[in-house]
């Protein structure tokens, strides 16, 4: 019998756990620790989060001063946050995007987080129904943040890990490719009204060009799309080699009332748990209604506080706590990859974010994303959380994203574990006299056509993707 104590559209939406959640909370009730359960707790590698400036950020947020309380930050305030805390991040973004023009406190507004800057987007900018291109894979959780509120639909973009004719380098964003999957949601009768782009990427922590982010912008405005940028991972650059262009640094955007940035603090600042994202955006009316919206999602005023602190210690920044973190990332990166290397497992070449994406398919015993699945849950129950790419909409099996923002003590576990799992997966293999999934790869690239595709089935069309040469990593 059905329960009746809440709605049909409630009973739909809230039907199946979140994934990420779910493993988060599995993670949390049963973390490693080095003291009290190295062996028996869950070793998290899976969850995006900067752990490695505990150190800098504790010293840094008990100085005196920090423990600031007036009045006026226990009452009720703008709902697009304090006034002195959006003049604090205009300057921090202004400087740190390398922004073309200033900009502007009056068109930001402060959140507990950009998943409810995605939320609330999706009510203003959409209507049930409509749909938003995406590159695939992506941050999975971002269908959830779209979903709840606004009931629109993520229409792929699938990029491969093929060098096809005009790619650069393997799951390369071409306007070629939205072109294709904007045409198959029009035959579709899908109404896209955005492109959301990340930028450094969620999982393959790629970092687009300039003249790329301009190629999409005006490929925006000739259908008339908003442009949602998530810079997340903004200052999260270890790639000595590598420079960040925000869209900030832009100038002479095609079309600034559609383009909209999200940037927050859990990442750059290693402070996941501190839940405050912005939107900045020059168009009026979203702002005016994004605001209304934000009354449900505001953040406390001290926290404000303490943040805006943060951002107006440039000294602290510039010569403690930004340089630190990128040489801390920098290592960690490197040392996760060598030892990925020395498994056998090859990994994308990346540049920024807080993870590596990493190219597992020999370990499978089909191209499927059963086979991923089943050595996904393996590890699990080796104590070992990473994320496979089916999390991610990958539409090729065997990808998965490993997090290194970690101790260095945990990515030598993390390594012992994976090993000790994979060493048996592959003496199975040989055993049932099984070929690995890497045997079925073609010797030669197969022609392939990339259609756009809504996300009611994501791996539907997975095993029927054609599925890849040779050219597939950088490591």
């Amino acid at each position: 019998m059905r329960s009746t104590a809440f709605s049909g559209n409630c009973r739909n939406k809230f039907r199946k756990g979140c994934f990420v959640i779910v493993i988060l909370c599995l993670c949390l009730e049963h973390p490693c620790n080095r003291v009290r359960s190295p062996k028996t707790g869950i070793l998290n590698f899976g969850t995006s989060e900067n752990k490695l400036c505990f150190d800098l950020l504790q010293e840094r947020l008990t100085r005196p001063g920090m423990n600031y309380v007036e009045s006026h930050l226990l009452q009720y305030s703008d709902t697009v946050g304090i006034k002195s805390f959006r003049e604090a991040i205009a300057n921090f973004l202004t400087s740190y995007g390398k922004a073309a023009t200033p900009v502007n406190p009056e068109q930001i507004i402060v959140m507990n987080g950009c998943c409810s800057i995605f939320a609330s987007l999706s009510t203003v900018l959409f209507d049930p129904g409509d749909g938003y291109l995406i590159p695939t894979p992506y941050y999975g959780s971002i269908n959830t943040h779209t979903g709840l509120y606004g009931e629109i639909q993520p229409v792929h973009v699938p990029l491969l890990s093929e060098i096809t004719c005009g790619d650069m380098h393997p799951f390369q964003l071409t306007v070629e490719k939205l072109e294709t999957a904007m045409q198959g949601a029009i035959e579709k009768g899908i109404r896209i009204r955005a492109l959301i782009l990340i930028n450094p990427h969620n999982p393959l922590g790629d970092i687009y060009p300039a003249h790329l982010l301009k190629e999409c912008l005006e490929f925006a405005h000739r259908y008339k799309l908003h442009v949602i940028m998530d810079e997340i991972y903004m200052l999260s650059v270890y790639a000595e080699d590598k420079t960040f262009t925000s869209i900030l640094a832009l100038d002479n955007l095609p079309d600034p009332e559609r383009t909209h940035l999200m940037w927050g603090f859990s990442k750059d600042f290693a402070m996941a748990g501190i839940r405050v994202g912005i939107l900045y955006t020059k168009n009026q009316e979203i702002f005016k209604a994004v605001g209304q919206l934000a009354t449900f999602h505001g953040c406390p005023g001290p926290v404000q506080y303490v943040l805006s602190q943060l951002l107006s210690d440039r000294d602290w920044l510039d010569n403690e706590y930004f340089p630190t973190n990128k040489l801390r990332l920098h290592e960690a990166h490197s040392l996760l990859v060598g030892g990925l290397a020395e498994i056998g497992i090859p990994v994308l070449r990346s540049f920024g974010g807080l993870f590596v994406w990493a190219d597992f398919r020999k370990f499978l015993t089909s191209l499927t994303v059963e086979a991923e699945l089943a050595l996904w849950w393996k590890l699990i129950k080796e104590k070992l959380y990473i994320s496979p790419g089916s999390a991610f909409y990958c539409y090729e099996p065997g990808w998965f994203r490993l997090v290194f923002s970690d101790s260095r003590d945990k990515i030598k576990l993390c390594l012992q574990r994976l090993q000790k799992v994979l060493e048996k997966e592959s003496c199975e293999l040989l055993q049932n006299n099984m070929p690995t999934a890497f045997s079925e790869l073609p010797l030669s690239s197969p022609e392939c056509e990339l259609v756009g595709s809504d996300a009611e089935s994501p791996h539907s069309e997975v095993t029927e993707t054609c599925l890849l040469s040779e050219k597939i990593v950088v490591y």
